[in-house]
């Protein structure tokens, strides 16, 4: 069996790797079209900031681990062009025809929006780094304007203010991070203010048209959807590649995997696009192991997702309220503050919000802000997501307590009674 796996970051190589474990014999190449493989997008915001010294930093596993230990074969700078999938083969843009029997789909997303300026910014590649940090060490700029207040935003406001840039932050809507919650964009937006981030909300701006020596176009991604959907992939109602429980597209023998393709929401049931690097993993994993010839299930997101807004930790999983409204739901909504741990060991107040259903007391979401402790608190109700529990359950719920690490009663606790008492 040859398998062609397109896209050589988390969920095409987590593809690959997973049908070699699974079959030890077949024939597996990685046609990857960047120059690097296996590297963590997610590290960008601080390659710009200085935590990270360069992008070599960002690779997870080299070239050679994958070629010599797991025996895969790997071509970078190799774009593919079309799928004739009648053919079973693919272009590439050089015009080469590479053969396959089973094709795995992970070419990601891009950039919503191109820039035609040369002060303006992705920052979504590789390439798109390594551009960026060159700017500022070269010019030296002073004034910086972000446009888009989605975790890359956010995440780079934050990275220019600490190199010490005077930065500006435009978002085309009232709240960010796409959460609908106006408590939780209060508290984002107090923290960038008193880091000196002047926010803007419910202000659009054009990147190419916005006053400032740099500029970072953060307005969103597209999902790299369109030579397989001419290949006769269908796609799904929010535009990217629809695909089954098995990963695989409407093309028998394609799968697909990451930002490229949507998934089942665990609460909501309904097909949604959530382009997260976790999530490309374990569908990579999935739709690797089904192209080696097995049946696994992947069993859904909750988009659960954590992001650092200026020391700020800020989590979320499932549904808001006025999400889980829209899905049909009758929410109620708790927000608490709590101590993270003991006093004495410098425990810090922790925001926690639950949303539940009001007619089956379904837990279907929540979020966690604060300096500390926001990790484990998402996590937990991510699981809880899983396990379709209610908010009785939540709150009889066993958790682990000392004073260097908790309170006696959790906050996810304290949030889980307070929701029990509005229901």
């Amino acid at each position: 069996m040859k398998l062609v796996v397109v896209g050589g970051v988390a969920a095409g190589l987590s593809a690959a790797s997973r049908a070699r474990r699974l079959d030890p014999a077949a024939e597996i190449l990685v046609l990857e079209k960047g120059s690097r493989i296996s590297w963590g997008a997610c590290g960008l915001p601080y390659l710009i900031e200085g935590q990270v010294s360069s992008m070599d930093e960002l690779v997870v596993y080299p070239r050679e681990f994958f070629e010599k230990e797991r025996n895969i074969r790997i071509r970078t700078q190799a774009e593919v062009t079309a799928v004739r999938h009648g053919a079973r083969e693919l272009i590439l843009a050089n015009g080469e025809r590479i053969p396959y029997d089973r094709l795995v789909w992970a070419a990601g997303a891009r950039p919503a929006h191109r820039p035609h300026s040369e002060r303006v910014f992705h920052l979504h590649s590789d390439t798109d780094g390594e551009r960026l940090n060159g700017f500022l060490e070269r010019e030296r700029p002073r004034t910086a304007a972000v446009v888009g207040g989605g975790y890359i935003g956010l995440e780079t406001a934050t990275a220019l203010r600490a190199r010490g840039l005077m930065v500006r932050l435009f978002h085309d809507a009232t709240t960010l991070l796409n959460r609908e919650d106006a408590w939780l964009t209060q508290r984002v937006v107090e923290r960038l203010e008193q880091c000196g981030v002047e926010v803007r909300l419910n202000e659009p701006a054009d990147p190419d048209r916005v006053e400032a020596d740099v500029v970072i176009d953060a307005t969103g991604l597209r999902p790299n959807v369109e030579i397989l959907a001419e290949a006769g992939a269908a796609l799904g109602r929010t535009g990217a590649l629809a695909v089954d429980e098995y990963q695989e597209t409407s093309l028998r023998g394609v799968f697909a995997a990451g930002d490229c393709c949507e998934a089942r929401h665990i609460v909501s049931g309904r097909a949604v696009w959530i382009p997260l690097g976790t999530t490309a993993n374990r569908m990579g994993r999935v739709a690797g192991a089904n192209a080696a010839g097995r049946r696994e299930r992947f069993p859904g997101v909750a988009g659960t997702s954590i992001v650092r807004v200026a020391g700020l930790g800020v989590g979320v999983t499932g549904l808001s309220q006025q999400q889980a409204r829209r899905e049909g739901f009758s929410p109620v909504e708790a927000v608490i503050e709590a101590r993270e741990r003991a006093r004495y060991f410098f425990g810090r107040r922790l925001a926690v919000q639950l949303v539940a259903d009001r007619t089956s007391g379904r837990l279907l979401g929540g979020a966690a802000l604060g300096d500390q402790g926001v990790l484990a608190r998402i996590d937990t109700l991510a699981a809880a997501l899983a396990a379709r529990m209610t908010v009785e359950d939540l709150a009889g719920l066993d958790l682990a307590y000392a004073p260097p690490y908790s309170t006696v009663m959790d906050p996810l606790l304290v949030a889980a009674q307070q929701l029990l008492r509005m229901l």
